[in-house]
């Protein structure tokens, strides 16, 4: 019992940001930005918000717009749950989940978001394939046979537009699949999350907001209830941040060590994809393609050296786009549907990892 992704689709913004405008902003060049990334230029969202995008791509994988792949047109009270994998979320409260079922007229739909970092859609596809075949096989219930999966990004909203090591790497973007139980499909194949400790604290967003409350030992203390941009950082690790940031950074920005990232990155990638073929029992020669989170090309090079695979195997869509977070792999993916690369009874991997640290795979059987 399993099931089948049946639409796919992707969105991104309008505005296009080269590495020739970054060179403006920062001391950087084209070549030295291309040759350590593979990044070109990468998409910024100015007025559209992650919802904004998630919409567009929600939109075109249920068959309602041009630009995706879908088996079928999907009717909107078929759609059973949404779960939206997003670490930029619109608002803290409702749910970019919720906000986009109320404009997709998704009215059966359960629905929740799910910060796994940008390895949040690899997580969001394996919960609901669980909670959907969880569903299938209970005999008392069968509340989920159809889901929305969505992942919608905008870096550029906690990005340190000063630090040139981390913001010629990102981008925004959306992208989403539905996800069907259908037993007559080999569909999903295997699935695979875990995680591993991140000791240095290589990837961090502080909240934008955190309120002191109004009490103290004595009692009611009415000079504490105010607003402050505080983290719950030791002071040791308040001043490290304070002196790595330019002067007037805002204090909810993204931080990154970018050597522990890509020491952990290349070997999760290897570790997930190797979890998800013997679980599945598959060799990496039946695989027909690898769409990975789009972080680095260099980390997918090292990843494709490890695994002894060769690099045409991994789909790539980072050159004008950017890390998108979550939404590299699902926005990849619709490409990889749209240009042709994936056919009926191929087998695709699609793998992540990001903060936390997190990592996971999935293999299905289109």
């Amino acid at each position: 019992m399993t099931c089948a992704i049946i639409g796919c689709g992707n969105a991104l913004p309008a505005l296009d940001v080269t590495n020739d405008h970054m060179a403006q902003l920062v001391e950087t060049s084209d070549e030295w930005i291309s040759k350590r990334t593979g990044i070109k230029s990468r998409k910024v969202a100015v007025e559209e918000t992650s919802t904004d995008l998630a919409e567009t791509a929600s939109r075109k994988a249920l068959g309602w717009a041009d630009g995706g792949y879908a088996e079928r047109t999907i009717k909107p009270e078929d759609i059973d749950l949404i779960v939206f994998a997003t670490v930029t979320p619109d608002v803290l409260v409702p749910s970019n989940a919720a906000i986009l079922r109320r404009r997709l007229g998704l009215e059966n739909a359960a629905c929740f978001d799910l910060n796994a970092a940008c390895s949040g859609f690899v997580y969001a596809l394996t919960v609901t394939e669980s909670m959907i075949v969880a569903s299938a096989t209970a005999s008392n219930r069968s509340d989920f046979k159809r889901a929305l999966v969505v992942a919608g990004e905008r870096p550029s909203r906690i990005t340190n537009w000063a630090d040139r090591n981390t913001c010629v790497l990102l981008g925004d973007g959306a992208g989403a699949v539905v996800l069907e139980y259908d037993p007559s499909r080999a569909g999903i194949l295997s699935t695979f999350i875990a995680n591993e400790d991140d000791i240095h604290n290589s990837l961090t967003c502080p909240m934008p907001l955190d309120v002191v409350p109004p009490f103290d030992e004595g009692g009611v203390n009415h000079g504490a209830a105010q607003a402050t941009d505080k983290s719950h950082a030791s002071i040791d690790e308040e001043l490290a941040i304070i002196e790595s940031l330019e002067a007037g950074a805002p204090r909810n920005i993204l931080r990154m060590n970018g050597q522990q990232v890509f020491k952990f990155s290349a070997r999760a990638m290897n570790l997930a994809v190797t979890e998800v073929c013997q679980r599945a029992g598959v060799t990496l020669d039946e695989i027909k393609l690898i769409v990975p989170h789009q972080a680095n090309e260099r980390i997918i090079d090292f990843a494709a050296r490890r695994m002894h695979a060769p690099k045409e195997l991994f789909k790539l869509s980072i050159e004008h786009r950017g890390n998108s977070s979550a939404a590299s792999v699902p926005s990849a993916l619709a490409d990889a549907y749209n240009e042709g690369q994936i056919k009926k009874g191929d087998k695709v991997i699609l793998v992540a990892f990001g903060g936390g640290f997190t990592l996971g795979a999935v293999l299905y059987e289109v």
